[in-house]
């Protein structure tokens, strides 16, 4: 059998990459990306030499400024030959999913969600891009438009979607009209150690940008003088951030690895205001011991189990609105109950979300569907 996978981007490190990560080793495969670096190949266990890029490659900063040239997107991946292989998996949150394939091969796609720009978050990309107004946006507004007729025409080029979350799969069904199997990705649990002693401080971790509702969070502790926040990471929404930022708040901007491993295992909680697909900070806050406070939408639902739920030993709370007055009153309602949660359990929900158990569920739903073709 030979394997084929297709991927957007492999640039910086995130969570689809991870993804791709465990793909490979599953199934050695040649690799297929719009644009690369040899140095994320290569920390991703992946031989440069088996990784082909499209033309987009040989534009100026393309490694960079990627995101510049969406308008060629679906033409870039078209141009991908991979009429000789048996199996093509593409790992799409954008344009992977259209690449061309012929009758005789089995394309299954893992979708972490449908063009977000394109589709749900169309109107927020046009506003905090400054693109709903002017001639620029009026181009804008008619490329995303072709993206979407070019993205919904593409679905029909795939045999079977597998989704990130229960979430991710109705936005598939909704969109798309198709079915997916869900299959959590992999999250790296047993890189955290569990710690059982907590110290006087809540954590915000995310990269600052307005869908994460990092804003909202320093907002509402601003109003709570007598609670810490420490919050990490950086982004273009941090002097938005640092402007609503109290005495009682520490930001710090990006963190290595160690210190942000440190501060998700000595928080008191983790807050996580986002309406995440997945959501794989939680659930390292989780494999810490830490229990979550978070947005009660989208992935963390399905990450986060409330105390009580289902006679199940809860790991966190929800609130239910992106408000700086939701998040003070989940706040006041953990404290009186955080001494209900136990880490050694909040622990172990956090281990059933492991790189393990992902490459199980992923090889035997790729052998499935092979033993269903005719």
């Amino acid at each position: 059998m030979r394997t084929a996978i297709v991927h957007e981007w492999i640039a910086e490190i995130g969570g689809s990459e991870r993804c791709v990560e465990s793909i490979y080793r599953i199934f050695p495969s040649d690799v297929f990306a719009l644009v690369c670096k040899d140095e994320s190949v290569r920390s991703l266990g992946i031989d440069p030499a088996r990784v082909t890029a499209s033309f987009l490659q040989k534009f100026p900063q393309a490694v960079k400024r990627y995101r510049s040239y969406l308008p060629f997107f679906p033409l870039a991946v078209e141009q991908f030959d991979v009429s000789g292989y048996d199996v093509v998996i593409s790992s799409s949150h954008a344009v992977a999913k259209g690449v061309l394939v012929n009758a005789d091969q089995l394309h299954l796609c893992y979708c972490y969600t449908p063009m977000r720009y394109a589709w749900d978050l169309y109107h927020q990309y046009l506003r905090d891009s400054g693109l709903d107004r002017g001639l620029k946006g009026r181009i804008a507004k008619l490329v995303l438009h072709y993206l979407r007729i070019w993205d919904l025409g593409t679905a029909q080029r795939v045999d079977h979607f597998a989704a990130i979350s229960h979430y991710i799969a109705r936005r598939i069904k909704r969109v798309y009209g198709r079915d997916a199997t869900v299959i959590y990705p992999p999250v790296d649990v047993d890189r955290f150690e569990l710690e059982t002693r907590k110290e006087d401080f809540y954590l915000a971790a995310s990269r600052m940008v307005p869908y994460k509702k990092i804003d909202l969070v320093v907002e509402a502790f601003s109003r709570m003088p007598d609670k810490r926040l420490v919050v990490i990471g950086d982004g273009p929404d941090l002097e938005k951030v640092r402007s609503r930022a109290g005495r009682n708040i520490e930001l710090l901007g990006y963190q290595p690895f160690p210190v942000l491993k440190e501060s998700l295992q000595n928080a008191r909680a983790f807050v996580f205001a986002a309406e995440e697909d997945f959501g794989i900070l939680p659930v390292e806050a989780q494999a810490c011991g830490t229990p979550v406070i978070a947005y009660g939408k989208g992935g963390s639902l399905e990450t986060v189990v409330p105390l009580g739920a289902e006679g199940r030993q809860g790991t966190g709370l929800f609130f239910e609105e992106q408000t700086p007055e939701a998040i003070i009153a989940a706040v006041q309602r953990f404290e009186k109950i955080r001494d209900k949660f136990d880490g050694k359990q909040i622990r172990e929900h956090a281990m059933t979300f492991s790189r393990e158990r992902f490459e199980r569920e992923f090889r035997e739903y790729v052998e499935s569907k092979m033993a269903e073709r005719p």
